[in-house]
């Protein structure tokens, strides 16, 4: 018969140590990711910072009730969040909610009227001529000012792109060719609105986008202001590149800034808006069979189609930066293509686009003809104080509900009250990181519902940590030692904790999917918890009471380790005493 082997382990034991530095070492890497994002606290939502929070509902034009998807949505997303940035406010979160709802949270210090003002009207498209084109970033002190000799260096984004007919060879961007000259064309484009003065060919061919031959002493007065503003304008600067195209008509010249390819600010003076976005029937990015490059695709109306046509046989016998047209939405130029030949219904813009550059651009050009519009479902304003009271009032909740927990673990569960506390912090240091690292990296905000949902989350953990204590016990109280016990009182308990668990994950889930808002943070608060309340269980609750057993204090039943083997009722084995038989009498 075969000698057992030293040292096999009863089932159920496994490496406890293994687990436990496993979870050990996770939590030390969030925590050191934590410190090195620079970011140690949770953001704060609205309710408990202090801001503003407008709730968007999208209606679709009749006739078309598809136009609500979930493409144009993102559309909007990204229409909007530029105009909340160019209000100045960094850390404002645009996203989506549902399948036709967009929140818009802006921190406190921002003007409520005018983000309310900015986020609920139409964005305003429009195609205008470019007159003059220079660098929109402070010059470094003491370089030299440009010059007029030009320079191989190209600006890609506005001015190396180029529009094509549709069936036309698009032209790379990146050759380099002499209108894509920063310097060149600051020089060149600074005579084009004093040309505006003389009834010259060049000025009058483009009677759109330039002023009339014959200029009154006021225009020449309006021409000398914006020549000015033009000069002091520096696009680095998001105040001044926001209010640069303020109160600006379509009808008039105007003052822009966009970033070419490299990321470089340049700024424009454009001409009257030629063609309307919402002229615009389709615009999409491909990809040149030809070239195997990417290109946008623009689709115009018949209307549309006239008036650009008009515009770019204007454009195109224009020198260099007048033969260009910039793309501008919301008072920013998102690109300046230019122009070698008259364009009609169908247009491409080619350059050195990425598939995400000129997705962008293309949504961008879209949303000009978007059949879609907002309206304000709801607005809520909470001060800075407000949000203080409303956080403090959850900490002292949380608080209060914690101490009752331990209290309770403690009276009833005596020693193993500790594991059950030491669980609850490891929880609680997962949970307080994942919150922390989440913020920057998908912009998850801790709002009032989200503090509501932590609290509730203690009782679901202490809840797991009962179940397993109470299995170990019944084992306990049919007659086994303490190890053995935890060994089979396991599995019997992960059923239990698993199916507890996946009701309550299963329940936040639903919650988060069918709620918009800010009941949403109180459903992903409580998702999240209840994954690392298995986690924790499995990792660390489990593996720890299963070292501890086998010390002597629990091992041996210690009237205060909560295994105490008379509290748990159990009753010694009744043993049979020895059946005595009387000795028969002697005879004498």
């Amino acid at each position: 018969m075969a000698a057992p082997k030293k040292g096999r382990r009863q089932p159920g034991q496994g490496r406890p140590g293994r687990a436990l530095a496993l979870i050990l070492i996770a939590l030390v890497a969030l925590t050191g990711g934590m410190f090195l994002s620079g970011h140690t606290t949770p953001r704060l939502g609205i309710d408990l910072a202090g801001g503003t929070s407008i709730t968007l509902q999208a209606r679709s034009e009749p006739g078309q009730e598809s136009a609500v998807n979930q493409t144009n949505m993102n559309t909007a997303v990204g229409i909007i969040e530029r105009r909340v940035n160019g209000l100045g406010v960094s850390e404002a979160e645009v996203q989506t909610q549902g399948t036709d709802h967009i929140i818009v949270n802006i921190p406190k210090g921002t003007n409520e009227k005018q983000a309310r003002e900015q986020v609920g009207t139409t964005a305003q498209l429009f195609f205008r001529p470019v007159l003059q084109l220079a660098s929109g970033e402070p010059a470094p002190e003491g370089s030299p000012s440009p010059s007029a000799s030009g320079s191989p260096d190209t600006a890609e984004q506005g001015d190396g792109d180029e529009a094509t007919e549709g069936g036309d060879k698009a032209t790379d961007g990146k050759s380099g060719e002499p209108e894509a000259t920063p310097t060149t064309q600051g020089r060149a484009a600074s005579g084009a609105l004093k040309a505006d003065a003389t009834p010259s060919p060049s000025a009058s061919a483009d009677g759109k986008a330039d002023p009339t031959p014959s200029p009154s002493a006021s225009e020449d007065e309006g021409d000398a202001a914006l020549m000015k503003k033009f000069e002091a304008l520096t696009c680095t600067d998001t105040k001044e590149r926001t209010a640069a195209a303020e109160g600006t008509k379509p009808s008039e010249p105007m003052v822009g800034c966009g970033q070419n390819s490299a990321g470089q600010w340049e700024k424009y003076i454009l001409g009257p808006a030629a063609v309307a976005g919402t002229e615009i029937d389709d615009a999409s990015a491909v990809i040149d069979e030809r070239t195997g490059q990417w290109i946008v695709t623009m689709d115009f109306s018949s209307k549309g189609a006239d008036a650009f046509s008009k515009i770019t046989s204007e454009l195109k016998t224009q020198q260099p930066p007048m033969n260009q047209f910039g793309i501008v939405l919301d008072g920013e130029v998102v690109s300046a293509p230019s122009v070698q030949t008259t364009l009609s219904k169908s247009a491409q813009i080619s350059g050195s686009f990425t598939q995400e550059s000129s997705q962008e651009l293309a949504n961008m050009l879209s949303y000009g003809a978007l059949p879609l519009s907002f309206v304000e479902e709801s607005v809520t304003s909470v001060t800075a104080a407000l949000g203080g009271e409303q956080l403090e009032a959850g900490l002292i909740a949380g608080g209060i509900g914690l101490i009752l927990v331990i209290v309770y673990l403690v009276v009833y569960y005596r020693g193993l009250s500790l594991i059950a506390i030491i669980s609850l912090l490891m929880s609680a240091a997962l949970t307080y990181t994942i919150m922390v690292l989440l913020g920057p990296a998908i912009g998850f905000a801790l709002n009032l519902p989200a503090v509501c949902g932590a609290i509730v989350a203690i009782g679901i953990t202490a809840d797991s940590f009962i179940v397993f204590f109470e299995r170990v016990r019944d084992e306990i109280r049919e007659g086994r030692s303490l190890q053995p016990a935890v060994a089979r009182g396991w599995p019997r308990a992960r059923r239990t904790i698993l199916v507890s668990d996946f009701v309550s994950f299963l329940s936040a889930a639903v919650l988060f999917v069918v709620t918009v808002g800010k009941v949403q943070g109180f459903a992903f608060t409580l998702g999240l918890t209840t994954l690392l309340d298995v986690v924790v269980v499995w990792f660390f609750t489990k593996p720890l009471l299963t070292i501890l057993a086998r010390k002597k204090f629990f091992a041996s039943g210690h009237p205060w380790s909560g295994l105490d083997p008379k509290r748990l009722g159990v009753k010694p084995p009744l043993r049979r005493a020895r059946r005595t038989v009387p000795a028969d009498p002697k005879e004498a």
